[in-house]
């Protein structure tokens, strides 16, 4: 079944049975009613045209957010742009409160504001549909906080200062956000050096197998595919880990490789290309000596 698209926030209002919003460009809903009115539709995946920022708890079913299961029996914060699809299942226990909220901000309310253009950095809404955001209970609270501030402020008399005291309470927001996502990359360490055995087998593994020359170089979407995150999550992991990007694993991978090819056979530098799954030995070279500043053949000649 098709997830069902919800084109506008007044819309969002209309599906889940809330009162009409107070501005129909943003909204901040209790969670808490949008899950009573979930239990009573068949609408279980959607696809919305707004941004959607929401901390859950409480929910005894799942929510099937990109590639992974989450439950909400501690504070999880996630985020979709426009067009991200979010599942969920039906709730398995009704004695649960599920409580929290979701703001809904449709792009024509930051349209021609520094934020329009600031909001496509925070790589989280491109691991919206991947990784979760765990939060602590402080966390939690100031977050809460914030957007409390903003339901006060469009509560209130608009006038010609609500939308930039708005969109800057949506950036504090963004912002402490961001923060709280580099530290779940270091304080989830040992899932997170998991990754990173997982990421080491699948290069080494890539570059043994008999098969690659038809399969040609591991894209770093290929690596995130099977690592079951997206690649801005994966490389922003790798990066508090290891201070490389996921492409320069795969090129460290490589080199190594390409390394011991060169030190331990008597093949030519265009057989190796070949073999790594490089369609042009050229493209081989030039990689090679960026990372090693030597050439494959000066590399070869030093073990002479």
């Amino acid at each position: 079944m098709k997830p069902y698209r919800i084109k506008s926030i007044s819309e969002f209002h209309h599906i889940f049975q809330l009162p009409k919003p107070e501005h129909p460009l943003i909204s901040v809903v209790d969670y808490a009613l949008v899950a009573a009115a979930r239990a009573h539709t068949e609408i279980m995946a959607t696809v919305a045209d707004y941004y959607s920022i929401s901390v859950k708890r409480g929910l005894s079913g799942k929510m099937r957010y990109g590639q992974q299961d989450y439950d909400f029996d501690e504070g999880v914060m996630y985020f979709l742009a426009p067009g991200q699809v979010l599942q969920s299942t039906p709730l398995t226990d009704t004695k649960l409160q599920p409580s929290g909220w979701i703001l809904l901000i449709h792009p024509d309310f930051i349209w021609n504001t520094p934020l329009a253009a600031a909001i496509r950095r925070y790589e989280f809404f491109d691991y919206s549909v991947n990784e979760a955001l765990f939060l602590s209970e402080k966390e939690e609270e100031l977050l809460n906080n914030i957007v409390q501030n903003i339901r006060q402020e469009y509560h209130a008399n608009i006038d010609r200062f609500s939308q930039n005291i708005i969109i800057s309470q949506i950036e504090t927001l963004l912002n402490y956000s961001e923060r709280f996502y580099q530290r779940q990359f270091i304080t989830r360490k040992i899932t997170n050096h998991r990754v990173l055995e997982r990421l080491d087998k699948l290069l080494t593994d890539h570059f043994q197998n008999a098969d690659i020359v038809a399969r040609g170089l591991p894209s770093v979407q290929e690596i995130a595919d099977t690592l079951n995150m997206s690649p801005g999550y994966l490389s922003g992991l790798l990066k508090v880990l290891t201070g490389q990007s996921t492409q320069q694993h795969i090129h460290n991978k490589l080199i190594e490789k390409a390394k011991e090819k060169l030190s331990t056979t008597d093949l030519t530098v265009s057989e190796i290309a070949y073999g790594l799954g490089f369609e042009h030995p050229q493209s081989f070279s030039k990689l090679f000596k960026s990372k090693t500043s030597l050439s494959p053949l000066e590399f070869r000649q030093s073990f002479n």
